[in-house]
């Protein structure tokens, strides 16, 4: 354990600023990044560096949907997303989840993919539509040394 934080809702995943974590003995000079939260322990997860292997996602299962000509394409498809504001589209496969909503894979891993935020999804410079974040491949917080 570092210390303590501000409450859980205060943080977004891959943030860098109002940690309030630097230049603790024994560790790196490196940047702080918030990587991903436990919410039944209440403990936010800090990693150093950009290119930390817990801020990055493999894949991401996404929920309501909305389909701009008001149906699913036919899946599985090929196709771009996008899970940040002027991020460039990103390559990925679109499938069902199996469970009512859609799986989204990429083709290489992003970085901070955080439930609750919004994917869209393109082909071309078509906007397909867009949903809601669920799940991300994140590493299970009980999977990292406190």
């Amino acid at each position: 354990m570092i210390g303590e934080h501000m409450g859980l809702m205060y943080y977004t995943l891959g943030q860098r600023q109002g940690l309030g974590i630097g230049g603790l003995k024994d560790f790196p000079d490196a940047p702080w990044f918030s990587a991903a939260k436990d919410l039944e322990r209440n403990i936010l997860i800090a990693v150093q560096g950009q290119q930390h292997p817990l801020l990055f996602s493999d894949w991401l299962t996404a929920s309501d949907i909305f389909w701009i000509n008001g149906q699913p394409p036919e899946l599985p498809l090929h196709c771009k997303a996008k899970v940040r504001y002027r991020q460039s589209d990103q390559s990925c496969h679109l499938d069902t989840d199996g469970q009512g909503g859609y799986k989204i894979t990429f083709t290489q891993p992003q970085r901070a993919v955080t439930p609750g935020q919004s994917v869209v999804l393109y082909q071309d410079d078509i906007c397909l539509g867009g949903g809601v974040i669920e799940t991300t491949s994140r590493c299970k917080t009980n999977q990292v040394n406190h």
